[in-house]
């Protein structure tokens, strides 16, 4: 008969409860580490990473940098301070009167206010929207006297920031007749600046064709019949 012998039970390894002290030491090192993680990127994302974009951009794209703006003669301005800066490449703004073109519609505050920057965040079934597109539509018809279903659909809706300084060519060539007849110079010749002040797609893929609202009517004012 043979007996079997069973294995000794495992040993048991119980820790101590720490001390409170040794509790105290634990955290403050672990939560200098943080700190200093914390201290050192805000140091680099938050100071030196802005001021080396920052330089390089004022070295490399000094106008650009400082918000494109422009003086009543088209020349660039480095400085919103300077007293001939009357508006920006980057921003619609409103004109006044059958000799301009006009920018898209705006949804931002009053108009065309940089303060604030918003479409009119109604949606596609909104009879609101509707009411606004027939009533647009109905407008720039009658002011360039053309048939309401050659009105672009840039010129009826607004864009998401409301402060788009650009329209289509379509939209242009819509109202190049009423600004010729305005300003006493032959269509082609105002047909001719329009086409100067139009961008193609960005490196020929993104975006679509563009006229810059504000370049355009600066160029306007440069011209005689």
């Amino acid at each position: 008969m043979t007996t079997t012998q069973s294995a000794p039970p495992a040993a048991t390894h119980s820790s101590a409860p720490q001390s409170l002290g040794a509790i105290v030491v634990l955290f403050t090192r672990q939560s200098w580490a943080g700190l200093r993680v914390l201290l050192g990127l805000t140091l680099l994302l938050g100071v030196i990473y802005p001021l080396v974009v920052t330089g390089i951009g004022q070295v490399a794209f000094p106008w650009q940098a400082d918000g494109s703006l422009l003086t009543s003669t088209g020349a660039h301005a480095n400085s919103p301070t300077d007293a001939k800066v009357i508006g920006s490449a980057l921003i619609g703004q409103a004109f006044t009167g059958p000799q301009w073109f006009q920018p898209r519609p705006s949804g931002a505050g009053d108009g065309y206010d940089t303060l604030a920057s918003a479409g009119s965040n109604l949606g596609p079934n909104s009879p609101d929207l509707l009411k606004q597109v027939t009533e647009r539509r109905q407008q720039v018809a009658a002011d360039n006297g053309v048939d309401p279903s050659a009105v672009p659909p840039d010129a009826l809706t607004a864009s998401a920031s409301g402060l788009d300084p650009d329209i289509s060519p379509a939209n242009a060539k819509l109202q190049t007749a009423r600004v010729a007849a305005a300003r006493g110079l032959p269509v082609d010749k105002v047909t001719a600046a329009v086409e100067d002040a139009t961008t193609g797609r960005t490196v020929g893929l993104l975006g679509e064709p563009r006229v810059n609202v504000l370049r355009l009517n600066l160029a306007l004012e440069t011209m005689t019949s």
